[in-house]
């Protein structure tokens, strides 16, 4: 008398596990580099739209500091980057500093900096990383 299985052999299970197991490990590290991609895409942008509102307090006022009649309020930055701007009145350089806790931290672009002439730049990162910082 044959007798009939239910459900799955310890062994099948197994290999479940397994194939599971590959793929996670084929998919985390591209999702991972997506994620690391998003977050400079965001502080990209986040720098450019301070910037685009120095340039019209510039436009009113003649110069990049901030008057008792007009302020410009600047964002902090995102989960990953702290934004710092350091204003003169012909000049700015904004500054996105790395979260050292963020997943950012150890990130190969660095920081970014963008200026009144708009100059970008990537202070901290590997050689030869910041050609595709900045670009989506």
């Amino acid at each position: 008398m044959q007798r009939k299985q239910n459900g799955l052999s310890l062994i099948e299970v197994l290999i479940v596990l397994a194939l599971v197991g590959m793929l996670a490990g084929i998919a985390y590290p591209s999702y991972s580099e997506m994620v690391r991609k998003a977050a400079r895409t965001e502080i990209a942008g986040i720098l450019y739209e301070s910037a685009q509102h120095l340039e019209q307090h510039h436009s009113r006022t003649g110069s990049y500091l901030d008057t008792s009649t007009s302020i410009v309020p600047l964002p902090d930055g995102n989960a990953h980057y702290r934004l710092h701007a350091r204003r003169e009145a012909d000049s700015y350089l904004l500054s996105a500093t790395r979260r050292p806790e963020g997943a950012m931290a150890f990130d190969a672009c660095g920081d970014f900096e963008l200026d009144h002439r708009a100059v970008r730049g990537n202070p901290g990162g590997a050689a030869g990383a910041s050609k595709g910082c900045w670009e989506g």
